[in-house]
């Protein structure tokens, strides 16, 4: 069975693309010119539904799988939690003007993360397919990490540079791909829904 990723996120991509080697993964056609769904749910498997269903209405026929996913610190109350991509907005933090998204949301992290004493988090992620706006599985993959006073690596992207994985004394961004792919809470919740009967051929 293939899978049609609905994510124009150029990092989601490249992680999906090393599990393309094994596995019938390719980006979802016409996704560009889709509207966007408004995730306004307050989990990552409500957003994660909310998108699979609504891009499978837009596919007919097709298995469409979405996921939303975050970082969460211990020592924030688990902030920012299902709002990672919109922390630094929900934050009203502008920093340098010619950051990126990523590097504003990650910038505001350590910002926010100043003087706490529990640095403990992890990664979550939810993968959610659906066909025909219905929701066909569900999966989810966690991994635990240590967050860090200042970005190490140049890989990955969204939060990895400051995403410490402490038995590997390696942040996500020191990894390369296919590791990272196999460790990190994408591809936990990839290889858990990968085995779901529902995606059996």
């Amino acid at each position: 069975m293939t899978l049609y990723v609905a994510t124009t996120n150029p990092g989601k991509l490249r992680d999906f693309a090393v599990a393309a080697n094994d596995h019938g993964i390719l980006p979802l056609p016409g996704l560009a010119g889709f509207p966007t769904p408004v995730e306004d749910a307050e989990t990552f498997e409500g957003n994660a539904a909310i998108k699979a269903i609504a891009y499978s209405q837009l596919a007919p026929g097709l298995t469409v799988l979405a996921d939303d996913s975050g970082i969460e610190v211990d020592g924030l109350n688990s902030a920012p939690g299902v709002r990672s991509a919109r922390y630094a907005e929900d934050e009203h933090y502008i920093g340098d003007p010619s950051w990126t998204t990523d590097e504003r949301n990650l910038r505001c992290l350590l910002d926010r993360a100043t003087g706490i004493e529990n640095r403990t988090a992890r990664y979550r992620c939810v993968l959610v397919a659906a066909r025909d706006g219905e929701v066909i599985a569900t999966a989810t993959g966690d991994v635990e990490g240590v967050l860090m006073r200042e970005p190490r690596g140049t890989g990955g992207f969204g939060y990895d540079p400051i995403f410490l994985i402490a038995e590997l004394d390696k942040t996500m961004a020191e990894i390369d791909p296919a590791t990272r792919l196999r460790l990190s809470h994408r591809g936990r919740a990839l290889a858990a829904l990968l085995k779901l009967p529902a995606l059996q051929d």
